[in-house]
């Protein structure tokens, strides 16, 4: 499951002698109780949005008394509230999200862009940006057709088994797509999804060479879906865009021959908001 075998020397395996990155968890600057903070936060989710004190110290990972303390915190700023037993994110946390939205560039430039897309294709587009093992969307135009409802921007994607998530990782060098499939843990949503670390590198390789990335049906039945590496003008990938549409009304090889032009069109039109 961890060779990585590939028979080309641009694929090699990875190298046990591949020395990894110092913690930045130990950098003398870094705040301990912020980043607990922010754990916090995340622990919530479409399945967890109450939760005890027992329960979020269990997703986190972190004593209870350590969490006490940053649940109060945020109580205090506005950012949780409590009915005494169970804990709640308020409506402010998204004051967090607007200011990245808001004051980056390229969110602002990418809104417009999508909604011309989709509205010329008739289906569902998403840009994304890679955060961690995640493919996290930062922008989005939707059609009433689509078959995941529940994404909005902020929604977060495993990057393996998406194709946005694929484009994203593409633009990784073979020592940090390496260290990338170390911390995946395989999962089966469908019948289809890849579960072979090897077959998701090979997958996540082609993008590379074809300049897309095409999944059908690995997340959720019924849904492909197309994706191609957004560039800044030094050739670095910095986010991924797609379209998404039911696989019972378009084949996936009828998705490369009318979306993937206009994919890449609005992925250039996109390299100017990239600094």
């Amino acid at each position: 499951m961890e060779s990585f075998a590939t028979t080309s020397s641009a694929t090699a395996p990875i190298s046990s002698q591949t020395a990894e990155p110092l913690d930045p968890t130990e950098r003398p600057d870094f705040v301990t109780a912020l980043a607990r903070g922010i754990s916090v936060i995340r622990a919530f989710g479409p399945d967890a949005a109450r939760m005890t004190l027992a329960d979020i110290a269990k997703r986190v990972g972190l004593p209870r008394a350590t969490v006490r303390r940053s649940l109060i915190t945020l109580e205090t700023l506005g950012y949780v509230e409590s009915d005494g037993r169970n804990f709640t994110l308020t409506p402010k946390v998204l004051t967090l999200g607007h200011s990245y939205l808001s004051s980056s560039p390229f969110t602002r430039a990418a809104q417009p862009l999508l909604e011309r897309f989709a509205a010329t294709i008739h289906e569902s587009s998403w840009v994304a940006i890679l955060d961690e093992t995640e493919a996290l969307l930062v922008a989005g135009a939707r059609t009433n057709r689509i078959l995941s409802p529940g994404l909005t921007i902020g929604s977060r994607l495993p990057a393996a088994w998406t194709a946005l998530g694929r484009a994203l990782l593409s633009g990784l060098s073979d020592d940090e797509l390496d260290a990338f499939l170390r911390r995946v843990r395989p999962r089966t949503y469908t019948a289809r999804t890849l579960i072979d670390l090897n077959a998701i590198r090979k997958s996540i390789l082609d993008v590379r060479t074809n300049g897309y990335a095409l999944v059908d049906g690995e997340m959720e039945i019924g849904l492909s879906s197309i994706a191609v590496p957004v560039k800044n003008f030094n050739g670095r990938t910095v986010a991924a865009i797609n379209a998404s549409a039911p696989s019972e009304r378009i084949r996936s090889t009828e998705m490369v021959e009318r979306f993937l032009p206009l994919l890449q069109r609005t992925a250039e039109d996109l390299r100017p908001a990239l600094v």
